[in-house]
């Protein structure tokens, strides 16, 4: 049997069947969607110093003076209550400085805002400390002798850790001959770190590269299982150099200062 939807001339069943589509596409427009807005955050060098005391801090062996940066980068986003509407989606769509994410990528389901900034602060506490075992691991240092000291707790998220441990690295060995591990340029770079020296990805890294270009970095160090996403949205002058393990970004760093090839993505 016929329905009366099927008896109806064309044009009269399209504008019928165009109602509850119209319908939809007005809901999800103000309807609040699962999605993060996220944009270029800030950068911090680890070898510098913030609020008048230096990130990085050690104590039981001789530490060199170092030029040049090394960069960790973040993005920035509202937080888990903040709701995003379908013009708001579509306008970031299109836009290189913003990426939409899914929250549950940045977000740890289920918590409030408050509950996710200490998630991460804790994230980035876990991060640091790792770093140091990392570091000094890599550097052949007894902990028990070498105290790290890292100042960079405000700054949420594991994400810093492979920036960490250069910048350990760094002030306590440089490249290994008398010279800066960064060549006096500015680095800046992302990926967690575990205790034998490995990098973990991190996401958000096309926005982290902008965010890296911008406050002057050269250099970029990448995850290596994220070079196709870093490559996206490359910034014009960013070189970008994949790594997976601490002693391999180390010894991309010690090419690049004697001008020999680094690996890229």
């Amino acid at each position: 049997m016929l329905s009366r939807l099927s008896r109806l001339p064309r044009p009269a069943a399209l504008a019928v069947c165009a109602v509850p589509v119209l319908a939809l596409f007005a809901a999800a427009a103000f309807a609040p969607l699962p999605f993060v807005l996220a944009q270029p955050g800030l950068t911090a060098d680890v070898l510098g110093a913030r609020d008048g005391k230096n990130v990085i801090t050690v104590t039981g062996a001789p530490v060199r003076e170092t030029r040049g940066q090394l960069l960790m980068t973040t993005i920035q986003a509202p937080g888990p209550s903040e709701k995003v509407d379908l013009g708001e989606l579509v306008d970031s769509w299109f836009r290189t400085d913003r990426a939409v994410m899914p929250k549950e990528a940045i977000y740890p389901s289920g918590k409030t805002t408050e509950e996710t900034e200490e998630h991460n602060l804790e994230e980035m506490a876990k991060s640091q400390s790792t770093a140091a075992e990392a570091a000094l691991g890599y550097l052949h240092k007894n902990p028990a002798d070498v105290k790290v000291d890292l100042n960079l707790a405000d700054v949420g998220g594991p994400s810093a850790g492979l920036l960490f441990s250069l910048g350990i690295v760094d002030k306590l060995d440089g490249d290994g001959s008398g010279g800066d591990l960064t060549g006096g340029r500015t680095v800046a770079g992302t990926g967690t770190i575990d205790p034998d020296g490995t990098v973990g990805a991190v996401g958000g890294v096309a926005l982290k590269t902008q965010a890296a270009r911008r406050d002057g970095a050269s250099v970029f160090l990448v995850p290596k299982a994220e070079c196709s996403d870093a490559a996206s949205e490359l910034p014009e002058g960013l070189q970008l150099v994949p790594v997976t393990t601490l002693s391999g970004a180390v010894d991309a760093l010690r090419a690049l200062n004697r001008g020999q090839p680094a690996p890229s993505c």
